[in-house]
């Protein structure tokens, strides 16, 4: 590896360091179907979204409850002593990239085949505090 490639991996492991993300990989739900919940609660505060997901009927709803809550704790574990009330904690970036593909053949009428795409997808979550980006400007 060169010497500007790892001065570059070195910036990004330290940028990650400091933020609270969670991911989630190959949840065997189509890609549109997630992106129908990501697009529900992105931007949203932590608590109304975790609101939201929990009685919403999709089923796609039940997985990204559980990395929200997987992103909070990261986020605790990153700030010990501080609470998510105080700091205003939302959901910055939720994004949901398509993952590997299952393909399957079905039969079809005179001999022939039909191929079934099982689609599979990658979510990740990525919180931030409204409060320290007031500090910071």
């Amino acid at each position: 590896m060169g010497a500007r490639k790892r001065i570059r991996a070195n910036q990004i492991k330290e940028e990650k360091k400091s933020k609270a993300f969670a991911s989630l990989k190959n949840v065997p739900t189509s890609p549109r179907k997630m992106r129908l919940v990501a697009d529900m609660v992105r931007g949203m505060e932590v608590n109304r979204a975790l609101d939201v997901l929990r009685f919403s009927p999709k089923e796609a709803s039940i997985r990204v409850e559980k990395l929200l809550l997987s992103a909070i704790a990261n986020w605790q574990a990153k700030n010990e002593g501080q609470r998510i009330e105080e700091n205003e904690l939302y959901i910055k970036e939720i994004c949901v990239d398509s993952a590997r593909i299952l393909k399957r053949l079905r039969p079809a009428p005179q001999g022939r085949a039909h191929r079934i795409r099982k689609r599979s997808n990658h979510v990740t979550i990525l919180l931030d505090s409204k409060t320290t980006n007031n500090t910071k400007e």
